[in-house]
């Protein structure tokens, strides 16, 4: 892993959980930061202990200010900011297009901005904070799985498509992490998540040691990955099992 150094660094989302502690470890380890979230004085807050900046606002539209508040190029970029939208098939449009729009279309939007630019110069590094829904499914959240899912995908296509052109990519793929979004998923993130929830800093942890190890797949839970292999092998099996949390969900107090 090249030395961050000086490196220019946004994290999107960094206003506390996951994207905060990102923005710690980065700024420890030598990198300028550009702190963003939609909450200004979270942001501010994060930006001020690190030594930092702060950029607030819409996390799709800030690849501009963050290379005017570097005052040159980004190097990292950590695509960190999310929703946790639950609901059914049900859920009404407003909803599954904001999940749509922040989950998966402000990745598409900093990567039209920062890939030709990365390509120019043989190096660049985009970290998609995607979540293990993105590999398998949540129960009670229908646009935050089908939008984390787009995430890693979108994340997948990326490092395939330009890993020979020095753009290194990276998909955080974690189960439940105590921050506000697993407090936010109420009964069903209890039952699936919360027993294994780890720290934002394991996340970050993980972070550090798969950029060491020119990883794409990230996964703090390294459980995930049987999972994975599970749900590809035999899916049947795993839907039956997934159906049978479902239901256990469905018959609690």
């Amino acid at each position: 892993m090249e030395a961050l150094q000086g490196a220019g660094v946004v994290v999107t989302g960094a206003g506390g959980g996951i994207g905060a502690a990102l923005a710690r470890r980065f700024a420890a380890a030598g990198a300028r930061v550009v702190v963003n979230d939609l909450d200004g004085a979270r942001a501010e807050a994060v930006a001020e202990e690190i030594g930092g900046t702060a950029v607030p606002g819409d996390a799709s539209r800030i690849v501009g200010a963050a290379r005017e508040a570097l005052g040159g190029d980004i190097d990292v970029y950590c695509a960190n900011a999310g929703v946790g939208s639950g609901g059914s098939e049900a859920a009404g449009e407003d909803v599954w297009a904001l999940a749509w729009d922040v989950n998966v279309m402000a990745h598409v939007r900093a990567a039209q901005e920062l890939i030709p630019g990365w390509l120019e110069r043989g190096r660049g590094r985009f970290v998609s904070t995607v979540s293990a829904a993105g590999l398998l499914t949540m129960i009670g959240a229908a646009p935050y799985s089908v939008t984390k899912h787009g995430a890693y995908a979108f994340a997948e296509w990326l490092s395939l498509t330009y890993r020979h052109r020095g753009i290194k990519v990276h998909a955080i793929c974690p189960q439940g992490v105590r921050t506000d979004m697993l407090d936010a998923t109420g009964s069903a993130g209890d039952l699936v998540l919360r027993p294994t929830a780890i720290e934002p800093d394991d996340v970050a942890d993980a972070l550090f040691k798969g950029m060491a190890e020119d990883r794409f797949l990230i996964l703090p839970h390294p459980e995930v990955a049987d999972y994975y292999r599970t749900r590809a092998g035999d899916p049947d099996r795993w839907l039956a099992t997934m159906n049978h949390i479902q239901q256990k969900w469905e018959s609690a107090p």
